[in-house]
């Protein structure tokens, strides 16, 4: 296990350099400056200069590159803002909340609507439930989220007005008129759904076919052959072996969609990591950008190291070598 760890953490630390340093080598491609977007419209040399100077863009690209490693490393510090000047570790901490509401409120939702829909189909292939449950799939697969979203909003949000169509509420601060629990799940009713569709698709199918597939599995024909009672069967036997990709998908999805919400956040006017992500990159600001890069890979890496620990724990024939 130790050993284990040490390799995913070691492979762990390569991606994250790659990852990043990728990003600066394609800012610096970009034929922008960012000096002169900060020094406006009407930038002199002395100026930009000067700007260069005090953001850092006078020194060569690896020792640039070198300073934030050991700002991130040593200090924890992401650095500030080309544009605005403000804390990069602000900027992400004021936005990731919002972007975890959405995507761990869209994953408890996907799975609620996923696991039953997928086991009981799997379980009554070719009945009705199955029949619609292809449909759902269908659908949910070839819709974009973009479409999704304006046609929730329009219908339930604009013509019945049983939701807020934008807007985020804070989750811990009840004192405000946009605060507390209630608010924050009443504006955020809709961009969950938006987001969970497409997911749910894609795992009602991949849970269906998992299903079945182990239902014609040997040991089950074996189980039931011994008089197993069906129940214990299925969750004994087949769940627990069908779930088992399931959990995989869950860890990445989970850890990919923290750095990919910009088009539900996009619909509903949210302040989260993806419209952030896209002001910065609008306006060449590669701190923030860099930022919310660090923040998407460290998530991305810990979910998958998450996900193949639990491996050994779900199922205890897996040993990690």
């Amino acid at each position: 296990m130790i050993r284990y760890l040490i390799r995913r953490l070691l492979w762990a630390g390569l991606l994250f350099v790659v990852i990043t340093l990728v990003t600066y080598v394609i800012f610096f491609i970009i034929p922008a400056n960012p000096a002169k977007l900060t020094c406006g419209q009407r930038a002199t040399e002395l100026c930009i200069k000067s700007a260069e100077k005090t953001l850092g863009l006078d020194k060569p690209v690896y020792i640039q590159y070198a300073k934030f490693l050991e700002r991130l490393v040593v200090h924890q510090n992401l650095g500030k803002s080309f544009t605005t000047r403000q804390s990069v570790n602000k900027i992400v901490g004021n936005a990731a909340p919002v972007t975890a509401s959405l995507v761990f409120g869209g994953a408890v939702l996907w799975m609620l609507i996923a696991l039953p829909i997928g086991i009981l189909s799997a379980l009554r292939p070719r009945s009705l439930l199955d029949r619609g449950a292809m449909v759902f799939v269908l659908v949910g697969i070839s819709a974009h989220p973009v479409w999704i979203g304006l046609i929730l909003a329009y219908t339930v949000g604009f013509k019945l007005g049983w939701t807020p169509i934008t807007g985020y509420c804070d989750f811990i601060n009840p004192a405000t008129d946009c605060g507390g629990p209630v608010q924050w799940a009443y504006h955020m009713i809709l961009p969950w759904i938006t987001f969970a569709v497409l997911f749910a698709a894609l795992y009602v199918r991949m849970i269906r076919a998992n299903v079945m597939e182990a239902s014609n599995e040997d040991y089950v024909r074996t189980a039931r052959a011994k008089g197993a009672p069906e129940f214990v069967v299925i969750r004994g036997h087949i769940l627990r072996n069908a779930l088992l990709p399931v959990v995989t998908m869950l860890g990445m999805d989970i850890g990919a969609a923290l750095g990919g919400a910009i088009f539900t956040e996009s619909i509903f006017s949210l302040p989260g990591l993806g419209q952030t992500a896209l002001n910065s990159i609008q306006t060449f600001d590669l701190s923030v950008t860099q930022g919310i890069v660090v923040f998407a890979t460290l998530s991305i890496i810990i979910f998958n190291l998450i996900v193949d620990l639990l491996y050994a724990v779900i199922d205890p024939r897996i040993r990690l070598a």
